[in-house]
């Protein structure tokens, strides 16, 4: 009797390392008030980038998501696993068996209030320039998420913006 057994896809945590968040908006001067917040490894995990990359692109599969220029909407009743938690200037996102936070600046405040969404991102490749708790500055923002290999690794997800009841 033979049987088919479906491939797991399986993150280690060990490999993926340190997951990071980074917010920010779009320019509203010129139109663009868009919130932004990406998900990415550090590449300090026991393999190093690569395995980190492989590790965040396990992640994206596992939770259902898929890498290019597709938009998924998860704005819906229950439609996702990634939860995204607003307060107190902090951006706290929930993902299985994982969960990273990051303080968010007032104009990304503002704009994912006007909005209830926010444009999250997963890279599929380790940034190690972008440390927490560090500026980024605008040159390397763009030289990382303007790179068309980095694009094409990224999952792009709509996530509405949750807080805390009061």
């Amino acid at each position: 009797m033979t049987t088919a057994s479906t491939p797991r896809t399986t993150v280690d945590r060990a490999e993926l390392g340190t997951l990071a968040l980074l917010a920010w908006t779009g320019d509203p001067a010129q139109g663009y008030d868009t919130p932004y917040l990406i998900a990415y490894s550090l590449g300090d995990g026991t393999g190093g980038g690569e395995a980190a990359a492989a590790a965040s692109l396990a992640l994206i599969e596992k939770l259902g998501l898929t890498t290019g220029d597709v938009m998924q909407d998860h704005t819906g009743e229950g439609v996702s696993p990634i939860q995204l938690l607003v307060q107190g200037g902090q951006a706290v996102v929930n993902m299985p068996y994982m969960n990273a936070q990051c303080p968010v600046p007032a104009e990304w405040l503002a704009a994912a209030e006007r909005r209830g969404h926010v444009h999250f991102m997963i890279s599929g490749r380790a940034w190690p320039e972008a440390k927490p708790g560090v500026p980024v500055a605008e040159e390397t923002l763009r030289a990382h998420l303007g790179n068309e290999d980095a694009l094409k690794g990224m999952a792009h997800v709509l996530l509405p913006v949750s807080q805390l009841r009061r």
